[in-house]
């Protein structure tokens, strides 16, 4: 994979992961705070890709290979001070013309995201799908791995302290929800990161899959 870089553009998840932001329990509290691990997922409008047997055609008869990323899973190691997290998937293709053995390779990515909109890395990466002679259909797995660390992805612990405390019925903070304070709504998404995958499209690519 080449080194980290940064990119100015704000992503989308469309399939979930591993972390939660809590859950309430009966007495007001919030019991199970969050995963430290990021969520792991694909980025909408970068999970498929589309390739044409005539550069600058877009139209259905001149599809080459369509080809998309499924099966998304990660491993997280979170003991140590940084979360190491493996993510893995496949890459799923089909082409039109199964005439012939061929080697196909398509660029993906992975992109580190803080916050929901802040891509803080990103890492471009190369899968190989073979295709037999005569078969219509390929597939590959893909992996990417990324780095955070803790420190960043720990909630301080004043914030921890807001969104553990218990509040009994009758309680002056009993009726407040501690993430509609902005202080801990913007503590709660700054130690939060979604590890994202995709393919590396051009701008043609992304605005057929925008389009279409």
């Amino acid at each position: 994979m080449k080194a980290p870089l940064l990119v100015p553009v704000a992503l989308a998840l469309v399939l979930g992961g591993c972390a939660r932001t809590g859950e309430i329990d009966a007495t007001g509290g919030i019991t199970a705070i969050r995963s430290a691990c990021p969520v792991v997922g694909v980025t909408a409008g970068t999970g498929d890709i589309t390739l044409f047997k005539t550069p600058g055609a877009t139209d259905e008869n001149a599809i080459d290979v369509v080809a998309n990323i499924t099966g998304v899973r990660s491993t997280c190691a979170d003991a140590g001070p940084d979360i190491a997290t493996t993510v893995n998937f496949n890459v799923e293709a089909r082409r039109t013309d199964a005439t012939g053995a061929r080697d196909l390779v398509l660029p993906y990515y992975i992109a580190i995201v803080r916050g929901g909109t802040n891509v803080v890395a990103k890492r471009i990466g190369r899968v190989n799908v073979h295709f037999d002679a005569g078969q219509a259909r390929g597939q590959v797995a893909g992996e990417a791995t990324t780095t955070i660390a803790r420190s960043a992805a720990t909630l301080p612990a004043e914030v921890r302290d807001k969104l553990t405390h218990r509040r009994k019925a009758g309680d002056e903070d009993a009726a407040v929800d501690p993430l509609s304070q902005p202080d801990v709504r913007q503590a709660v998404a700054s130690a939060s990161f979604e590890a994202l995958v995709g393919f590396q499209l051009t701008e043609a690519q992304l605005k057929y899959n925008a389009t279409r």
